[in-house]
């Protein structure tokens, strides 16, 4: 494995990473808890191997935590992991996030620019909004697991 470990905490959906960061106790895990919940898998809890191919930004469990996710109050739960996907969206947890969003932000993860989205983390309707936001501001993949283009960009 040649890429870098990432403070944060990673699932796929259709194919695609979604990886979010934000501050200690934000609520990554519980985040991913309920998308996993919706169908997502997990790749990695508090800790993602990102690893540039190409243009695009891998993402893969962290050897020594995977198949491993942090339920708040309840424990250290062995999880299924899938083996690594294509990051399509930067999710930020963060209280401070805008209310409208026009255009997604841009963050460089593994010298890739991706897309970001702030979201606020006190919502019960967070995990349909990481959703929409990665069906409309996500990156599109192709089968290959590239970057596809978008006229919708």
């Amino acid at each position: 494995m040649s890429g870098q470990v990432h403070q944060a905490t990673c699932v796929a959906l259709g194919g695609r990473a979604l990886l979010i960061e934000g501050p200690p106790g934000a609520g990554k895990s519980s985040l991913a808890l309920s998308l996993l919940d919706r169908g997502a898998e997990l790749i990695g809890d508090d800790g993602v191997v990102l690893e540039r191919r190409g243009d695009v930004v891998w993402a893969s469990p962290p050897p020594n935590t995977a198949g491993v996710l942090e339920v708040r109050n309840v424990g250290l739960l062995p999880w299924p992991t899938v083996a690594e996907a294509p990051v399509a969206l930067v999710l930020r947890l963060d209280p401070a996030s805008p209310r409208f969003v026009d255009a997604p932000e841009q963050v460089a993860r593994a010298g890739i620019t991706l897309p970001l989205i702030r979201l606020a983390p006190d919502s019960p309707v967070l995990a349909l909004r990481a959703e929409q936001a990665l069906v409309r501001h996500g990156l599109p993949v192709d089968n290959a697991g590239n970057h596809a283009q978008s006229d919708e960009r």
